[in-house]
């Protein structure tokens, strides 16, 4: 009986030994955070950075997320000497933060979109932000709608990213006021 305890034992240690290194071997994600606007200027130094002295993975700046881009490597030791004399970065929060904290702002969900063709739709960002235009096509595979403004004296086709508007009339809409 004293046997089969001790060996249960050493199977624990083996198991908990093992189970240690691939702890500390799992690669951690830090948050740089940068001058506003800077941030691809930021980005370009620390990439020249990590080729030349490793242990960085990945760097993401994530829209939406000014000032801040998302680092992934060994430790905090290898991002600061990455991101060591950075012109433009401001400092490295200090705790790691897990993936599934960051886990909405790296992966893409496909949206479904409920625009169709004919639809009114309100321009929210770019050049021709605050007018209002009719789909014409849509491309789902690069997430674009080419669209006509309406009170543009030539109808010139513009095609601009499907998160870029925002639905005001569908095209039963249209048919009735026509």
């Amino acid at each position: 009986m004293e046997e089969e305890k001790q060996t249960q034992v050493k199977e624990d240690t083996t198991e908990r030994s093992s189970a240690e290194p691939e702890e500390q071997m799992e690669n951690q994600i830090f948050i740089v955070r940068t001058a506003i606007g800077r941030e691809d200027q930021v980005m370009d130094f620390l990439l020249s950075n990590a080729k030349k002295m490793g242990g960085v993975f990945s760097l993401i700046y994530p829209h939406g997320m000014s000032g801040y881009i998302l680092v992934e490597g060994d430790g905090d030791t290898s991002i600061k000497q990455v991101a060591f004399r950075v012109p433009y970065v401001r400092g490295i929060l200090p705790k790691p933060v897990s993936y599934t904290e960051v886990e909405h702002l790296i992966e893409f969900k496909a949206e479904n979109v409920d625009i169709h063709l004919g639809d009114i739709t309100q321009i929210i960002a770019g050049p021709f932000k605050g007018e209002k235009a009719k789909v014409t096509r849509i491309n789902t595979q690069k997430a674009e709608i080419v669209v006509e403004l309406l009170e543009a004296a030539v109808p010139i086709p513009i095609t601009i990213a499907l998160d870029s508007v925002k639905v005001v009339g569908k095209r039963e809409d249209v048919k009735d006021e026509e």
